[in-house]
């Protein structure tokens, strides 16, 4: 690692003041961005802890939503009895990344903040048309991923919370990377009153997204068959060692169904 300052500001405004240093970066959790560091592949001035501030820690339902905020760690979320009565996909998800170092250290700012196209968490944000929270405004799920790596934070802008409406009925199904508990392919699947809706993780190089033919065709049928008739382009899926693009685009199809079985 190269040299650098480490701050540990007490509130977010000290951490937006922190952050305004040049080439100052915020860590929450730090499981992308140490290994990151250690390969000298970033060189921050200055590394802004945002666990260690209070407000960013904790979980609440009210009006129908649950907020997360964005220092809680994926331990806290897959404990938590509000997620697990409200929402227990998402605890279930929570439950499921990585190990427990992982889960004991990773925050669920920092993964939506960092917008891996493996991870867990988007796929929960995007299928739950969740809010993300920050110091500055309010994002809509559908306004907030632009892409693999890449969102509509803006420097300087700090994930505080997420803000999850809670549907019907809901489930996660990951087919999981075996070394790393990423998801080689994720679908998360929520039926609301209003119709239902699919976020697929792990699969396409642009990231998190929204299958919406099987959108349509759940809000009208909610059952796995809806799904069968369907299927998944595979221009655009990710290709690596562990998988083709057709092999991720079968596995979304496989695991949607599987999903709308288990919700």
């Amino acid at each position: 690692m190269y040299d650098f300052h480490f701050v540990k500001p007490a509130s977010v405004a000290d951490a937006v003041k922190a952050l305004a240093q040049e080439e100052a970066r915020p860590v929450s959790g730090g499981q992308t961005l140490i290994p990151t560091l250690k390969q000298r592949l970033a060189q921050p001035s200055a590394l802004v802890d945002l666990t260690a501030v209070p407000e960013l820690v904790g979980i609440e339902a009210a009006g129908g939503a649950v907020t997360i905020k964005g220092a809680t760690t994926h331990a806290a979320v897959a404990a938590s009895e509000t997620v697990q009565n409200a929402i227990p996909a998402l605890a279930h998800l929570a439950a499921h990344i990585g190990d427990p170092q992982v889960r004991n250290r990773g925050t669920i700012g920092g993964s939506v903040a960092n917008n891996d196209p493996a991870a867990c968490y988007p796929s929960a944000v995007l299928g739950l048309g969740a809010t993300v929270l920050t110091n500055k405004r309010e994002i809509a799920a559908d306004d907030y991923f632009q892409g693999m790596f890449t969102t509509a934070l803006e420097e300087g802008e700090i994930v505080t919370g997420v803000r999850f409406p809670i549907p019907e009925k809901a489930n996660y199904q990951k087919f999981v990377q075996p070394a790393s508990r990423f998801a080689l392919t994720g679908v998360f699947v929520a039926k609301f009153s209003g119709g239902a809706r699919v976020a697929v993780t792990g699969a396409s190089e642009g990231g998190v997204f929204r299958w919406e033919e099987a959108e349509a065709a759940l809000s009208s049928n909610w059952s796995p068959d809806a799904v069968e008739s369907l299927s998944v382009s595979a221009d655009g899926m990710i290709r690596d060692i562990h998988g083709s693009p057709e092999y991720r685009a079968h596995l979304v199809k496989v695991l949607t169904k599987r999903a709308v079985a288990a919700a």
